[in-house]
Formats: C-alpha cells, sequence, structure tokens
C-alpha cells in the first residue's frame, strides 16, 4: 500500500499520509486545523459557489471551524454555529442527536446550545465541514437543525470522500479516494 496520497485543491498541493481506519480500508489523513492557507483559499472558493442567500452558517466541532470562520469573513456573516460533541456546562437546554463517523471508533453525539437553537429558528443556514465521506456525520447535524427549526438550504465541504463524490446534494472542492487495504 501506498505511503502518502497527494491532494491537489486548485493551485494548492497537500502531502498526507494514509492511515488505515478498518481492516479492509485506509484514508488519505486530511486536517485542516492549523492550515490557514488552505483554509481561506477553500472558503474563497466555495464561497463563490454559494448563490442562495442564507441566514448562517454551522459547522461541526472541530475540523469544520477554520473553515466556517473563514467563510464568515469572506461572505459578511459575522456568526456563525459550532455543533459541539458534548454538552457544556454554559449550555441552556441543550438539543442533541447521536452520530457516527468513519474516523471514531465508538458513537459520539452532536449538540446545540438552546441559545444557539433560538437563532437558528426559522433560519436558512449552510452546513459546513472540512471533509464528507460517509454522510453519517451530515445526516445528524440536519437532523438536529431540523429540531430547532432551521432549514438546511446547502452543504458544503473542502472534500468528498469515496462514494460522497457522486452525491448531488453537496457542494465540494475535490474528491479524496479511499484505500483498500489488501491481505
Amino acid at each position: 500500500m501506498q505511503q502518502n496520497y497527494e491532494l491537489q485543491i486548485g493551485k494548492l498541493k497537500r502531502n498526507l499520509p494514509i492511515m488505515p481506519i478498518s481492516e479492509t480500508t485506509a484514508i488519505a489523513s486530511f486536517v485542516l486545523l492549523g492550515d490557514s492557507e488552505l483554509a481561506h483559499y477553500a472558503a474563497s472558493e466555495l464561497a463563490a459557489k454559494l448563490l442562495e442567500p442564507f441566514d448562517y452558517f454551522v459547522t461541526l466541532e472541530s475540523k469544520g471551524i477554520p473553515l466556517a470562520e473563514e467563510l464568515s469573513q469572506i461572505s459578511q456573516h459575522p456568526e456563525f454555529i459550532v455543533l459541539r460533541k458534548s454538552v457544556k456546562a454554559y449550555m441552556d437546554e441543550p438539543i442533541k442527536v447521536p452520530v457516527n463517523s468513519i474516523t471514531t471508533t465508538k458513537q459520539q453525539q452532536l449538540v446545540l446550545d438552546g441559545k444557539d437553537a433560538a437563532k437558528l429558528s426559522g433560519k436558512r443556514v449552510v452546513l459546513v465541514d472540512d471533509v464528507i465521506s460517509t454522510g453519517g456525520s451530515l445526516a445528524a447535524a440536519e437532523k438536529l437543525l431540523e429540531q430547532a427549526g432551521a432549514t438546511v438550504i446547502n452543504k458544503c465541504a473542502i472534500l468528498a470522500e469515496g462514494a460522497a463524490a457522486k452525491r448531488k446534494d453537496i457542494l465540494y472542492l475535490a474528491e479524496l479516494p479511499l484505500f483498500p487495504i489488501q491481505h
């Protein structure tokens, strides 16, 4: 099995290590955290594709945060909402849903602070993540936002991994393959 994968997103290239996530599959490990050049470039490219009016960006903790931050700045939306992975002491009447992700071994949860849920009620939102793979995290986020009374009008990510690249309901900049492990 190859050790690295060269990812190209527009003019930018990144060398990603290939890491096994199960006995049969490996992924190219993409970590946006700390890569401000890529977050800014990707946000600029994605913002140009967002043509419908909306009220808020909503992202999932934690790797989507730099992208949502840049998208907010570029599109002049002064605030974005973060769906957290656990209930925090400061939260008021949090809403929770379970979530499964390709990169985690056990079920997690997504949590929306009740104060943020009130802001989102009746609003049009764009769901933002770094990578869309199985779609489990996005589906959980959509369920949570629906419970809050928000309407998801778009879903975007930097990368669509594996079968996600065939989806017609997401915006993304580049495909990221899955790597079968041969025994």
